[in-house]
């Protein structure tokens, strides 16, 4: 699935795309690829997840920009087409965040949600 249109659905911001670089650097593994994903749980009844993977699978969605890749697996792609993958820097701390028109609620922090 790799660049597809589907993949092309999914916004991937400058915010994450240098803060991905720059882990990378500090990893010094240029193979990593950030990975987002979505598991059942959370206070709204999905959350996402994030975590750096080697690996993809022929079936994996992709982004790539400015050498840097976003992966989303075939099922967690149905509820993030047409997201926003971006990074934010606040008060609260610092994370990846999904701005997610999907979504028809979420929770406090931002870390899950509903369909």
């Amino acid at each position: 699935m790799s660049d597809t249109a589907q993949a092309a659905e999914l916004v991937f911001t400058d915010a994450a795309v240098n803060k991905v670089k720059s882990l990378l650097e500090e990893e010094q593994n240029n193979n990593l690829k950030l990975r987002v994903y979505i598991t059942g749980g959370g206070c709204a009844g999905f959350s996402y997840g994030f975590t750096f993977d080697e690996n993809m699978a022929d079936d994996d969605a992709a982004v790539e920009r400015d050498g840097v890749t976003l992966v989303v697996d075939p099922m967690s792609y149905q509820y993030l087409a047409g997201s926003e993958v971006d990074y934010k820097e606040g008060l609260q701390g610092s994370q990846f965040v999904i701005n997610n028109p999907n979504a028809t609620t979420t929770c406090g922090c931002g870390s899950s949600f509903s369909i």
